[in-house]
């Protein structure tokens, strides 16, 4: 798309000279000769940039300013001042102009300038569609329940400072979405978010993609290329799964932590970097500090702020609010809404994908309902069956096999919730010990 110029200026002259100059810039040039018209003429065109002359005869060229800005507040405007008008420009530029050009001034002084507002405003619209982007990507944190607000009254305290962040919680907890609420809430907003999920590639490429590598470092090394790290300088970078990362690249990350600079692979050129670091993981990293797959060193050097993502079947508040998100989600033209029923259903449910497995939950019935509400039968059948066997004392076992690890988790998952997750009143109602229960859980993966 071709940058459109108003030029704002009574001279009529000095309008044609600039249309001429800029036009052979390859800019679209629209010029008006009173303050009223350029006003007008901004609503009809919306251009890219104006040019605005600080005297006109109509009306205070500060006034056709305050009018642009509510027009659009961020569009460029630069100001064409005299010399004896100077203080009027500043005066301009604490009202919203980009910058300002005395009279008389060179042509290519104010191309240059025309440039510079272009870039800068391009440049927020980039960080403005890629915080949309991101919006996308990892959705919004949602929720009201105490357990949310204790996350959300972490996420403030944090945001603003450049503490190392490590997340843990479940998987499908959100906690990829936390660290873009924390990034989106830092000074560093209008800077690059870059995540790298740390148990998806083998060590050696790992290494690259973290650090980046030289050409010829290795097999298939053709060209030089950026790590992570590089690509994320003055911003974020989220380390994904950091528990499943090796051991050797343990050594080399803390070292990166710790001296806030690197090498790329097959590269001796040390290069500095001012990287926020947010960790995530849902694995517990004092069992795996135990059995010597993860360093204790980088644990604390992570460890800076801990936030930990409780599970959905603790936020069970939450759920309504969820269920409606994912319906406008999937359903935008808001054709189907959830009967009293099913949502009773999705309320009693223990959630043990969390987050991600109600979202499919709720995106299966929007394709098989065909009427404008969705009903218990809509839902999917494992999710019934679940709460039928909740209801009843006697456990139904599935033609396809059911393995005795996973009934006992899930007797456990229900013995918990019966006693309001109160561990030693659990174990007594199961007729164990509360370090027995507490074992169990660690091996089951269950976390309160």
């Amino acid at each position: 798309m071709i940058p459109r110029i108003l030029v704002i200026d009574d001279e009529e002259r000095m309008c044609w000279a600039l249309e001429r100059a800029l036009s052979h810039e390859g800019y679209q040039v629209v010029t008006a000769t009173r303050g009223l018209q350029g006003i007008e003429m901004a609503l009809e065109t919306e251009p890219s940039t104006v040019i605005l002359d600080l005297k006109m005869p109509d009306i205070d060229g500060i006034e056709v300013l305050k009018k642009l800005k509510s027009i659009n507040p961020k569009i460029p405007v630069i100001m064409i001042t005299a010399h004896g008008t100077i203080e009027t420009a500043i005066e301009a530029m604490k009202i919203g102009a980009t910058d300002y050009i005395t009279k008389p001034f060179k042509l290519e002084e104010l191309k240059v300038q025309v440039k510079q507002a272009l870039h800068l405003s391009n440049l927020e619209n980039e960080v403005n569609f890629l915080r949309q982007e991101l919006g996308k990507k990892y959705g919004k944190m949602i929720g009201q329940s105490d357990a949310m607000k204790e996350v959300a009254l972490l996420i403030q305290q944090v945001a603003k400072t450049n503490a190392t962040v490590l997340i843990t919680g479940e998987s499908g907890t959100g906690k990829e979405v936390t660290a873009v609420e924390i990034h989106k809430a830092s000074n560093r907003a209008h800077m690059p978010f870059v995540a790298v999920n740390c148990a998806a590639l083998p060590e050696q490429l790992l290494e690259s993609e973290l650090f980046g590598h030289e050409k010829g470092a290795f097999t298939g090394a053709t060209n030089k290329k950026k790590g992570r790290f590089e690509l994320a300088d003055k911003g974020t970078i989220l380390l994904d799964e950091i528990g499943d990362m090796p051991i050797n690249m343990q050594v080399k990350l803390l070292r990166v932590l710790q001296e806030r600079c690197f090498e790329r692979v097959g590269g001796t050129e040390t290069i500095p970097i001012d990287v926020r670091v947010i960790a995530t993981t849902n694995c517990e990293l004092s069992s795996a500090i135990a059995k010597g797959t993860f360093r204790e060193d980088l644990y604390y050097r992570l460890n800076v702020m801990q936030i930990k993502m409780p599970p959905l079947r603790l936020r069970k508040d939450d759920i309504p609010l969820l269920v409606n998100h994912f319906l406008g989600k999937f359903d935008p033209s808001h054709t189907k809404k959830i009967s009293p029923e099913a949502m009773k259903i999705l309320t009693c449910y223990s959630w043990p994908g969390n987050i991600r497995e109600l979202q499919n939950a709720i995106e299966r019935p929007l394709i098989v309902c065909q009427s404008n509400e969705i009903q218990p039968v809509h839902l999917p059948k494992e999710l019934l069956d679940s709460i039928e066997e909740a209801s009843d004392p006697i456990i139904n076992l599935p033609e396809a096999g059911f393995s005795l690890e996973e009934l006992e988790k899930r007797l456990f998952i229900k013995a918990l919730e019966k006693n309001n997750y109160n561990q030693t009143k659990t174990a007594k109602y199961l007729g164990i010990s509360r370090p027995t229960l507490l074992y169990r859980m660690n091996k089951h993966g269950l976390k309160f």
